[in-house]
């Protein structure tokens, strides 16, 4: 039942009900991208669990969010239940066995996997802005703050970083606004007002060191098996931006440091996107591009991206065209977007003369879909209507004590589990203020002291230099000397005789006329 150098995803029934022949993804077509789709209970989870299965048992390691709990079983053996039984019997498939799959878990709340942090600066500003939903304004502020930072070598790591270097504008806003644009304060003051919402969402936990290193997610094991990275994402969709930024943000980050490869006989890593609609819901122009990009050209560094949605309107015209590979699970068709949604994904198969795309996606039952993947040239296949796999490993979640006995032996345990918190932005501005304020200090106290009202310095007893009012000093006067006590007293002597002397010339004078 399986081939070589191919993924088997099914076997495929006519309109009578009858097998008919196996479905196949060609591993060569791997890093062309896929979408799987269909409403809630129609089975999208076991189909991205045996995907990750086969593409891990042929080498290629995977990157996939639980956002359930339920894929963590992938861990672990698989158990006989009737279904899954059943199922193998009714496609024929006779080489099937249970199997367990080397596993990595992470989370970035560091409670249900390994500690997943990026820095600040690998943010960049546009994910950050889209992280904050920020305005064109505060973008744009944003973006002289990372401008700043790189021309002062002020590393921006966690999040007291970035508030540091925003307090540093807002306080420098009139002097920085002459170099580098206009920098309102009462954006940065916005921005600052997001950063603590993050904060309480725990986005604390997200940024800062050691990062991830690309490399720890492409690992593979001794016998040739590729890694399965599981990303705890239950508790994380309780801030659905932060999960769809750190997804996006991973995607760059691959597309960013994996080399040229151009088209190998199998992807270098395979990456399923579950709840893509969170990654687009409310994006701006501008980040729906750097997705487009993202996505068209980073196949040619061998990683196939999957997109794993309820609605197949939930990936813009422009994304959706870069999947080539398609797994559509029943839709339900009871309002005008639902009736619109499963028109879309009709028109999006090559069509198969045995029946019609609208009407069975409707009908499919649970573990049932259409099927379409690339095939000879890189064209799509007929759709057929296909009965999907069971997994070999454990349908359903693993238990803490399973967890975390895997966590134990991981090749990445203790790498990832302690916070560094090395010197950046936040510990050296820090010290500049303190120069800078120690600096000012000096300078005040080699300054002479003010002069008091009345031209006396004033001091409280006991303090300074002065331990009692100093006695205030005469003002010297051009021309004129202070006399002494005694020339006072002998002047006033001289006053007081002179004065009796005339008052006896005046009244014997008087006298003498009288008579």
């Amino acid at each position: 039942m399986l081939e070589d150098g191919k993924l088997y995803i099914g076997t495929s029934r006519k309109p009578d009900d009858t097998i008919n022949k196996g479905e196949y993804l060609d591993f060569k077509f791997g890093n062309r991208h896929g979408l799987v789709t269909g409403a809630t209970g129609t089975g999208k989870t076991i189909t991205l669990q045996i995907m990750a299965e086969s593409f891990s048992n042929a080498g290629v390691p995977v990157f996939c969010a639980d956002v359930k709990g339920d894929l963590s079983g992938i861990g672990a053996i698989g158990e006989t239940k009737d279904w899954v039984t059943k199922r193998a019997e009714q496609i024929g498939f006779t080489d099937f066995a249970f199997q367990e799959f080397p596993v990595i878990f992470w989370d970035l709340y560091g409670e249900k996997g390994h500690r997943v942090r990026t820095t600040i600066s690998e943010m960049g500003p546009l994910l950050l802005s889209r992280l904050m939903n920020a305005t064109d304004a505060q973008e744009g502020v944003i973006n002289i703050a990372f401008k700043i930072a790189d021309e002062g070598g002020l590393p921006l790591l966690d999040l007291k970083d970035f508030q540091a270097m925003l307090n540093y504008m807002g306080e420098n806003a009139t002097e920085l606004s002459n170099k580098y644009g206009f920098i309102s304060k009462s954006s940065t003051g916005s921005i600052q007002r997001e950063l603590l919402i993050l904060e309480q969402q725990g986005a604390e936990h997200f940024f800062g060191e050691p990062a991830l290193k690309v490399s720890d997610i492409m690992r593979t094991t001794r016998d040739g098996r590729g890694a399965i990275s599981v990303l705890a994402a239950d508790k994380l969709m309780m801030n659905p931006r932060l999960y769809g930024t750190f997804l996006l943000w991973l995607m760059s980050e691959l597309f960013e440091e994996l080399p040229e490869v151009g088209d190998p006989d199998k992807p270098k890593l395979v990456f399923f996107f579950d709840e893509a609609h969170l990654l687009f819901n409310d994006a701006p122009k501008v980040l729906l591009e750097r997705i487009e990009q993202v996505v068209r050209l980073i196949r040619s560094k061998g990683v196939g991206v999957y997109f794993v949605t309820q609605n197949p309107l939930d990936v813009p015209e422009t994304v959706l065209a870069q999947l080539g590979n398609r797994v559509q699970h029943a839709l339900r068709a009871y309002t005008p977007r639902e009736q619109k949604a499963v028109k879309t994904a009709a028109d999006t198969f090559r069509p198969n003369p045995d029946f019609d795309c609208a009407t069975v996606i409707t009908n499919l039952g649970t573990g049932e879909a259409l099927v379409s993947t690339l095939e000879g040239k890189g064209a799509p296949s007929m759709v057929e209507r296909t009965l999907i796999r069971p997994p070999s490993s454990r349908a359903g979640p693993l238990t803490e004590a399973e967890r975390a006995n895997i966590m134990k032996i991981s090749p990445v345990a203790g790498q990832y589990d302690e916070d560094v918190d090395r010197e950046s932005a936040y510990e050296l501005l820090a010290k500049r203020a303190a120069k800078s304020a120690q600096e000012e200090s000096r300078e005040t106290a080699d300054a002479p002291p003010p002069a008091a009202p009345g031209g006396s310095r004033w001091t409280l007893p006991g303090f300074g230099d002065d331990a009692a009012p100093a006695e205030p000093k005469p003002k010297a006067r051009s021309g004129y000397q202070r006399e002494t006590v005694a020339e006072a007293a002998m002047k006033s002597v001289a006053r007081t005789v002179a004065s009796s002397l005339g008052r006896a010339l005046v009244r014997g004078i008087l006298g003498s006329l009288k008579r």
